[in-house]
């Protein structure tokens, strides 16, 4: 104003940095300069125009702390307490809240609620209070605006009808269930709304606060303007879809931890996204117009449908306890492992013989087993993935007008089988001990082989008969005995409890050429190793050779090692 001007005197009008050199002369020439010295410390810069921020002493509004942090600790030990996910972030709340200092919530600037005081423009009279002052055309209002953190901590009772505590919405949903928030706003924004919520409602504001870590790039930097690092997500999803971007945010992090941005992980999150489309269009084009979603008749139910019926209900009871424990990545690999490789790689695949079979009972067994277990899947996935569950759910037979308003997933105990599990796995060692046969000696899938199994149970032959058609379908293979004598060619797999799937190789190779040939890639192998090491070894190549060709050798000298164990391996199953 005038009298600060005129008290600058000659310095009026200067800039800061000329008028710091101009003072500095005077104070040497009226000789009060006792020394000179450099001092390195912290200067604050505007962030937009990255000029320096100068010290401006002003009076400012501040709100009493300790009586609000001792209500707020005082609660915590109460029924009415809020929970932190993962715990020892309330240390952090409860070391906040032991320490706290008195808030200042006034600021200068041009956006906020207003604060609520008034100076009268002829006494300087100050008045504070919820409503202005009647004769208000007498008062200047404080041109200060709240701290955003204190408007923001309204936030979970404002929005209700506060501070009309009768609104429906208020009785409803105040306290609320749960809030989700960052670790690098508990102090900003959590405790605040704690300490107010129960200041102004006598209670609570959520019962649980989920705390995630940041996400970083590959290297592990947080995203920065200056490291010039961020990701848009609108181009994240442009290239996989938000839902690809909703599963690896919620997949690739535990609660509290920093996480990583890897683009190689959206790719494989596509891929399943992909795997899960293909399987509904698997039961769109087996299904007709007439197929409903119903409860199943489990008397009718084959081998395959009770187990992976059996299944579900597991999966579901695993996704209910990690969903209500907050652990997302637990529910994720639960649902990856099941949908990937129980409902697509094995369900859907033994669905097809009785899909093409005459069977009509076990086709509609079958066909109401894939539409029930399909759309429990996209029910379960919803939360995560609302966008292509939707569309899914909305082509396959539903009950629901919208997935959104669906009901979630629930265990039919009718379907629990506490055997199916371990007869199921017979199967599945049967079928993968062909295919590792096939592979050890090159036997064409094209080929149809005959196997036995020398049981060491007596009551397995009515089991492994069921088995039978399931293995033929999947990997060309026919039952042709139990406990029958084996031949000197051949080959064994260990299944399930100790039993074993034989396989006569004479019917199918030559074995002594068979023999022969992996004999000779075994000698191969050892001079391409002999090569490597003795090049490795040498100094001159070492120390000469450019590090990228040095690298080049190594990583073929370990492939070499690798082909080599897999090879007398192989001879070892041979002999």
């Amino acid at each position: 104003d005038g009298t600060m001007n005129d008290l600058a005197g000659k310095y009026k009008g200067m800039d800061r940095f000329e008028c710091r050199e101009a003072l500095l002369k005077d104070f040497e020439a009226a000789g009060v300069v006792d020394h000179i010295e450099t001092i390195v410390h912290s200067v604050g810069h505007s962030e937009r125009s990255h000029a320096i921020v100068e010290p401006y002493l002003s009076k400012q509004w501040f709100v009493k702390m300790k009586p609000l942090a001792e209500n707020a600790l005082k609660n915590q030990e109460t029924d009415d307490r809020v929970d932190f996910v993962p715990e020892r972030f309330e240390k952090t709340f409860s070391n906040w809240m032991n320490n706290i200092e008195d808030w200042c919530i006034s600021r200068q600037v041009w956006w906020g609620h207003r604060i609520p005081a008034w100076y009268n423009n002829e006494t300087g009279e100050l008045y504070v209070g919820r409503e202005a002052p009647k004769d208000i055309e007498n008062w200047t209002q404080d041109e200060d605006v709240l701290d955003t953190w204190f408007s923001s901590a309204l936030w979970p009772f404002s929005t209700m009808g506060w501070p009309n505590t009768e609104d429906p919405m208020f009785k409803r949903y105040f306290p609320t269930d749960t809030l989700v928030t960052g670790y690098d706003i508990i102090f900003f924004w959590v405790s605040r709304m704690m300490f107010q919520s129960i200041e102004f409602t006598g209670r609570r504001p959520f019962k649980n606060v989920l705390i995630h870590g940041l996400i970083r790039d590959e290297q592990g930097r947080k995203m920065s303007k200056s490291l010039g690092n961020g990701v848009d997500p609108m181009d994240v999803i442009d290239e996989y879809g938000a839902d690809s971007l909703r599963w690896f945010l919620l997949n690739n992090s535990s609660p509290g931890a920093d996480m990583r941005y890897v683009p190689a992980k959206l790719k494989s999150t596509w891929n399943f996204i992909n795997k899960i489309w293909n399987s509904a269009r698997y039961v769109l084009m087996n299904i007709d117009e007439n197929q409903k979603l119903e409860e199943l008749d489990y008397a009718t139910l084959n081998l395959a449908d009770k187990w992976i019926l059996n299944r579900l209900n597991e999966v579901i009871r695993s996704v209910d306890e990690n969903m209500d424990k907050f652990e997302f990545i637990n529910v994720g690999t639960e649902l990856y492992r099941f949908i990937w490789d129980d409902f697509c790689s094995w369900y859907i695949e033994l669905s097809k013989l009785h899909l093409t079979g005459d069977d009509e009972v076990a086709k509609k067994s079958a066909l109401n087993t894939l539409v029930y277990v399909l759309n429990t899947i996209v029910r379960l996935l919803h939360p995560i993935m609302p966008f292509v569950t939707e569309e899914i759910y909305q082509a396959i037979p539903h009950n629901e007008e919208s997935i959104v308003i669906s009901k979630w997933p629930e265990v039919n105990p009718e379907y629990d089988n506490e055997t199916i599990n371990d007869q199921f796995a017979y199967l599945i060692d049967i079928i993968k001990g062909v295919r590792e046969i096939r592979h050890t000696y090159v036997i064409k899938n094209s080929i149809e082989v005959d196997y036995t199994i020398t049981a060491k149970q007596d009551d397995l032959e009515a089991l492994l008969k069921e088995i039978a058609p399931y293995v033929s379908k999947l990997v060309n293979a026919t039952c042709v005995g139990y406990n029958v004598p084996t031949s000197k060619n051949n080959a064994t797999e260990v299944i399930k409890g100790g039993n074993t799937l034989n396989i006569d190789l004479g019917q199918y190779i030559d074995m002594e050429a068979e023999k022969a040939k992996v004999e000779k890639e075994i000698k191969k192998l050892e001079g391409e190793i002999k090569r490597g090491e003795g090049m490795l070894s040498n100094p001159n190549f070492t120390s000469k050779a450019p590090a990228a060709k040095v690298e080049a050798e190594k990583a073929k000298l370990e492939d070499y090692r690798s082909k080599y164990a897999a090879a007398k391996e192989k001879l070892a199953k041979m002999n």
